[in-house]
C-alpha cells in the first residue's frame, strides 16, 4: 500500500495526503487501520439485516425456496428495497445453504455438442391453447443450433401440409437451410 510504504519514509500526513489527493482524516484512518482503502463505510444500518435471520431459517428448512417467495415474505415483513437489491444480499451474504444434489454436475464428466455455423437447425411445434380468439394455435419455430437465432410462422394447424408451408415461411426468413433438421418427436414428421 503506497500510503504505509510512505510514512515508513518518513513522510508526514499532510504530505501523504497532498501527495494521493485524500484529505488527511482519511490517510490518518487508513494509517490506524480504522479504514480500509477502498472500501466505504455504510451510511447507516444495513435494512437487510433485520431480515436476515428469518431469511436464513427459511433456506434453511428448505434451500430450493426461490427467491421470489422469500421476496414476498419478507416484503411482508417490512423490507423497503428492491428485488435486485434483496438477491444481491442473498448472493453477497451467502445465504443459500450447499446443496449437493443441484451441483451434481459440477465436477462431474459431460461432454459439449459442439455447432459449427451452418451445421443444424432444430423444430419444434409450440401449442397456444389459449387464444383471443377461442381455438388453438400452433407456433412452428426453427431454431439455428449455432447461434440460437429463431424464426417462427404461425398456423391454425400442426399438420404435414402445414409443416411444409411452415418450414418453407421459417427457412425464407433466416435466409436458408442447414445441413441437418433436428426434430424432436415431432407427430407430424414421424406419423404423416
Amino acid at each position: 500500500m503506497e500510503i504505509t510504504s510512505l510514512r515508513k519514509r518518513g513522510w508526514t500526513i499532510s504530505a501523504i495526503a497532498r501527495h494521493v489527493g485524500r484529505d488527511r482524516k482519511t490517510v490518518r484512518s487508513y494509517l490506524s487501520g480504522d479504514r480500509e482503502p477502498g472500501v466505504r463505510r455504510r451510511a447507516g444500518e444495513d435494512p437487510f439485516d433485520r431480515f436476515e435471520p428469518y431469511v436464513r431459517q427459511r433456506l434453511v428448512d428448505d434451500p430450493h425456496v426461490w427467491a421470489t417467495t422469500l421476496f414476498d415474505e419478507v416484503t411482508a415483513l417490512g423490507y423497503g428495497r428492491a428485488y435486485p437489491t434483496f438477491t444481491r444480499q442473498l448472493r453477497d451474504r451467502r445465504l443459500r445453504p450447499h446443496c449437493e444434489a443441484c451441483s451434481g454436475s459440477n465436477g462431474r464428466a459431460h461432454v459439449d455438442i459442439e455447432h459449427p455455423p451452418g451445421e443444424e437447425i432444430q423444430w419444434d411445434w409450440l401449442e397456444l391453447p389459449d387464444t383471443p380468439w377461442g381455438d388453438k394455435a400452433y407456433v412452428l419455430v426453427g431454431a439455428l443450433s449455432h447461434s440460437g437465432r429463431f424464426r417462427c410462422w404461425f398456423s391454425e394447424s400442426a399438420d404435414q401440409p402445414h409443416l411444409i408451408v411452415g418450414i418453407a415461411e421459417v427457412l425464407g426468413r433466416l435466409g436458408g437451410t442447414a445441413r441437418r433438421w433436428r426434430v424432436d418427436r415431432m407427430a407430424t414428421v414421424i406419423v404423416p
